[in-house]
């Protein structure tokens, strides 16, 4: 799939992923239940990778 976004569009999604992925840490950290732990890890991880082929997209634009 294929997104196309304007760089405003794209520095609004990286801003959100960022503050997201800062929640998701401290939940995991505060997580109990490994199952779901682990969802929250793998979750964690796809967003990662959405934020680092943004970042790249952003670079290649600037």
């Amino acid at each position: 799939m294929n997104l196309q976004l304007s760089e405003n569009e794209a520095r609004a999604l990286r801003e959100l992923l960022v503050v997201h992925l800062g929640d998701l840490s401290a939940e995991i950290a505060a997580t109990d239940n490994p199952g779901f732990r682990r969802e929250l890890r793998e979750r964690r991880d796809l967003l990662l990778r959405v934020r680092t082929t943004l970042e790249a997209e952003l670079q290649q634009r600037a």
